[in-house]
C-alpha cells in the first residue's frame, strides 16, 4: 500500500522595509502553529558589522547570507509541514538563489505604496526612520514579474488584521492547491 504524504512548504515573506513581513509573519506563524524565522538572524557576523557602521550591504556582502537562507529554507521544508521566512529579497537574483534546490518554496510579495509605506514607518514609536531608506529600498526592488509564477501577492493597503488574514488565505490556497 502506497501512502500518499502531503508536501512541505516554506513561504518567503518578501517585501522593502516598513512593509510588515515581521510584524505579518510573526501573526501567521502563530495562527498556523508553524515555525517562522527572521532572515536577518542569519546574517554573517561581517555584514552586522557594516550595517552597523552605517555602510549599505552590496550584492557580495548578501551572497553567504543568501545561501544561509537557502540552507534554512532547505532544513525547514525537510521537517516542517509550513514553514515561514522573512526575507526582503528585493532583487530578482535573490530570489533566484533563494529559491535553488528548494521546490517547495514560494515567495509572498507583501505589496504596498511607497506613500503607505513611509506612514507607516513614520508612526512607529521609538524606530528611527530615515526618508533615504525607503526611497533606496524602492529603488533596489525588483517586482516580481508574471515569470515569476511562485510569487503570490497580498496587498497591505489594509489594517494589519486584513493582512494578516490575507496571507493566511493565501497561503492555505497555496497548500491546498499542491
Amino acid at each position: 500500500m502506497t501512502t500518499h504524504t502531503t508536501p512541505h512548504h516554506v513561504f518567503i515573506l518578501m517585501g522593502v522595509s516598513g512593509s510588515g513581513k515581521s510584524v505579518v509573519a510573526n501573526q501567521v506563524s502563530s495562527e498556523l502553529h508553524t515555525a517562522f524565522l527572521d532572515g536577518d538572524f542569519l546574517h554573517p557576523r561581517a555584514n552586522i558589522m557594516k550595517m552597523a557602521e552605517g555602510h549599505p550591504l552590496d550584492d557580495n556582502d548578501r551572497q553567504p547570507w543568501l545561501q544561509a537562507l537557502n540552507d534554512a529554507a532547505f532544513a525547514m521544508q525537510r521537517t516542517q509541514t509550513i514553514s515561514i521566512i522573512v526575507c526582503s529579497a528585493l532583487k530578482k537574483r535573490y530570489r533566484d538563489i533563494l529559491r535553488q534546490g528548494n521546490q517547495n518554496l514560494k515567495f509572498i510579495y507583501l505589496k504596498g505604496d511607497f506613500n503607505t509605506i513611509e506612514s507607516r514607518l513614520k508612526a512607529r514609536k521609538g524606530h528611527f526612520f530615515k526618508p533615504q531608506m525607503l526611497v533606496t529600498q524602492f529603488a533596489t526592488l525588483e517586482e516580481p514579474g508574471s515569470d515569476e509564477d511562485d510569487v503570490l501577492v497580498v496587498d497591505i493597503d489594509h489594517a494589519l488584521d486584513d493582512v494578516v488574514a490575507a496571507t493566511v488565505a493565501t497561503i492555505q490556497g497555496a497548500v491546498n492547491k499542491d
